[in-house]
């Protein structure tokens, strides 16, 4: 996100006073109406705007409600993507909560240091499992595995989370079709492959799904176009598989991080440095001619400065992912990111695009 020109940020707090004022002077005369409608006493307004500030306070500002919670002992998850980062850290807090833990690991053939530090568990909880999602064969042996692993419990499997992922950036006339090949293949049809794989045993179980997106698979963002396309390809798999399995009881989550970039080193200055490199050299002379060096420079510059921001602690995350696995009640869409990225989320999502496209770009 660009930096806001000061005149945009003025206008973004004459609005949020604007609507203070609105709801302070307006919805008082719209409840009198109301009142007066059904018959009711208008001294009832008060009331109503305090019930309904109280039922705002509750939804915004209280702790989670206790939904209940299911028995963990006995119950097996699926992880993706547990090299490093969410799926690393989420394994090692379901192994410890009590489940069974079935992390993927795309190197854990080639000896990668997060598959051995699973593996040094030495627990009968905590099988690790080769696993590229963007192969058919692997993530079917994966599926028989973990199958043949249940076959005594006779329980199916409880949860998958599919976690794993890749990002990249660059705008539109400089990212080559393959680019978005690439990032879709294991975000969306990673996410589908193994789920496919996976669904009878979670359905046997009654259990359930839980599908990482992002904030930006509900809000487009410029640079991220390759990324946006399949985050958001993943919201509407999840979408039609939770009206699909409502009826064999088993539940579908979302989770859309904010910027957690610094906790999961999923960018750095020389991934910037080499995918900048990359975009310039392999983009059509037209291209670079229209747009020019210095436009292209101040881009990657404003990449480069990403790379150390973001919350440094995924425990937001874990705990949303958590929620969703034992909660009797999951929600169905978790949002685990800071203030400033939920409030543009929300703008992004709910405001005319002449609006929402006028403050942010």
């Amino acid at each position: 996100m660009a930096p806001l020109s000061v005149f945009r940020v003025s206008l973004l707090v004459s609005f949020s006073v604007f609507l203070t004022v609105v709801l302070g002077f307006g919805l008082p005369a719209l409840l009198n109406v109301a009142m007066r409608m059904l018959g009711l006493p208008e001294t009832s307004v008060t009331e109503c705007i305090v019930v309904l500030y109280l039922l705002f306070v509750l939804y915004v500002a209280t702790p989670r409600i206790p939904r209940g919670l299911v028995e963990v002992k006995g119950k097996a998850v699926f992880v993706t993507g547990c090299d490093s980062g969410f799926g690393h850290a989420l394994a090692k807090h379901l192994h410890k909560l009590g489940f069974t833990v079935f992390a993927g690991c795309l190197f854990k053939d080639k000896g990668g240091e997060g598959a051995k530090e699973l593996e040094e568990f030495h627990s009968d909880r905590m099988k690790v499992v080769q696993l590229d999602v963007c192969s058919e064969e692997q993530v079917d042996q994966a599926a028989e595995y973990i199958k043949d692993n249940l076959k005594d419990s006779g329980s199916g499997l409880w949860a998958v989370v599919n976690n794993a992922g890749v990002s990249t950036f660059g705008e539109v006339e400089f990212t080559a079709m393959e680019t978005y090949k690439q990032v879709s293949e294991v975000n969306l049809w990673g996410t589908i492959r193994v789920t496919k794989a996976v669904l009878p045993l979670i359905r046997r179980a009654k259990g359930r799904v839980v599908n990482l997106a992002s904030m930006y698979a509900r809000m487009g963002n410029a640079l991220r176009s390759p990324y946006c396309v399949s985050k958001y390809g993943v919201e509407a798999f999840s979408d039609c598989l939770r009206y699909e399995m409502k009826t064999w009881g088993v539940k579908v989550s979302i989770i859309e991080p904010g910027n957690f970039i610094v906790a999961t080193g999923i960018l750095t200055r020389d991934v910037v440095a080499s995918t900048a490199n990359k975009l310039w050299t392999e983009a059509p002379s037209h291209v670079k001619e229209d747009y020019g060096k210095a436009h292209f420079e101040q881009h990657m510059a404003l990449m480069r400065s990403y790379c150390n921001s973001g919350q440094k602690d995924v425990s937001p995350v874990l705990d949303d992912i958590t929620d969703a696995i034992i909660s009797k009640r999951p929600y169905t869409r978790y949002n685990p990111m800071e203030p400033h990225w939920w409030i543009r989320l929300q703008l992004m999502t709910h405001l005319p695009a002449a609006l929402s496209d006028f403050f942010y770009f």
